[in-house]
């Protein structure tokens, strides 16, 4: 089932999953990033919070 098991032939099939898989991978990964870091970019500039400004 895992590319380091050695009954996975790297057919088209796999090849086609596997980037399909890393690729979404990937853009969660820097979506999720970059909500980290501007959140914390927010913080430090004190604009966090704008709905508490009642």
């Amino acid at each position: 089932m895992f590319p380091f098991n050695f009954e996975w032939i790297w057919d088209m099939s796999h090849m086609v999953f596997m980037g399909g898989l890393w690729y979404a991978l990937t853009i969660l990964g820097i979506g999720m990033t970059w909500c980290i870091v501007k959140a914390i970019i927010d913080m430090g500039k004190g604009e966090a919070g704008h709905g508490s400004h009642h």
